[in-house]
């Protein structure tokens, strides 16, 4: 009895560090400081401001423009216990939506790691289910609308929030932050951004911020020579970009229910759990250096 008591307490340590290894590759924090739960808010996308000269043309020809209104939006936001203020990260999602991973594994993930997330629902309040054959309306505005929605909240500090995307919310993201866009006309700025498996511009030129950019080579559907192109063409004085290139690994490869892999227009989409770990090390590195220093 006894050796068979001690086989099972063998078998439980075991199982704990199994666990224990489990958390760590995740990169989920243990219990002990739990999150808030998820909560949904209401806010409305930055909206898009006249110029001057819009104005002035309107004006010479007797007629009164009021600024257009945001588009009303919904967002799950987390946060970690107590007043704060922390630092705080925007999450915008890939054409496919509110995916598990995205909407539940990285928010808890950085609320671990001490930061508010607000994940942007740009889709429920449009009506859209998707936009993979199609574009997003204005998700830049989106992005800002959520930082805007941030800076109301006693707990966030605004002068420490990042953004961060994935596939088609990371190519928002590298266009919120790129100079001489829209981030110049919005009174709040992100400090930092971080791209997942993003289209890039090869033109693009100089970020506004220090950047992020995780890829796959494998990725035919976000091809990283258009990153590795627009690195080339950064000044020496700009925020620096940062490419992350990870060998034979394709699309969503951060996202455990792709584990099995797929096939959507043409495009696979696999899990790498070896890649999604160092991504997760390299993302918690750079947010502590571009926030928290």
């Amino acid at each position: 009895m006894i050796g068979l008591s001690v086989k099972r307490l063998e078998a439980s340590v075991k199982t704990a560090r199994l666990f224990l290894c489990l958390f760590a590759l995740l990169g989920v924090g243990l219990p002990g400081n739990p999150a808030e739960a998820d909560e949904l808010v209401r806010f409305e996308s930055a909206p898009v401001k006249l110029s001057p000269f819009r104005i002035r043309k309107a004006a010479e020809q007797g007629e009164f423009l009021s600024q257009p209104p945001g588009t009303p939006l919904l967002g799950y936001l987390s946060r970690p216990q107590g007043d704060g203020p922390f630092p705080a990260v925007v999450v915008m999602p890939g054409c496919d939506g509110m995916r598990p991973s995205v909407k539940d594994l990285w928010p808890k993930r950085l609320v671990s790691w001490g930061y508010v997330v607000l994940v942007v629902d740009s889709f429920t309040t449009r009506s859209i289910q998707e936009t993979c054959r199609s574009a997003l309306p204005d998700p830049v505005f989106d992005a800002y609308g959520a930082l805007n929605s941030l800076s109301k909240s006693s707990f966030v500090d605004t002068r420490r929030v990042a953004l961060m995307g994935f596939a088609a919310g990371g190519t928002a993201t590298l266009e919120a932050t790129k100079i001489e866009g829209n981030e110049q006309l919005m009174e709040h700025k992100f400090r930092a951004a971080v791209a997942y498996y993003p289209v890039c511009a090869a033109s693009q030129g100089d970020a506004t911020v220090p950047t992020l950019i995780l890829s796959g080579d494998r990725d035919n559907w976000s091809p990283a020579e258009r990153c590795r192109k627009r690195l080339a063409g950064v000044g020496d004085d700009a925020p620096p970009i940062e490419l992350n290139l990870y060998k034979g690994v394709y699309h969503n490869f951060d996202a455990p229910e792709f584990a099995a892999g797929r096939r959507v227009l043409g495009h696979i989409e696999k899990y790498n759990p070896d890649a999604a770990a160092k991504s997760i090390r390299s993302v918690y590195a750079f947010l502590r250096k571009s926030l928290l220093n």
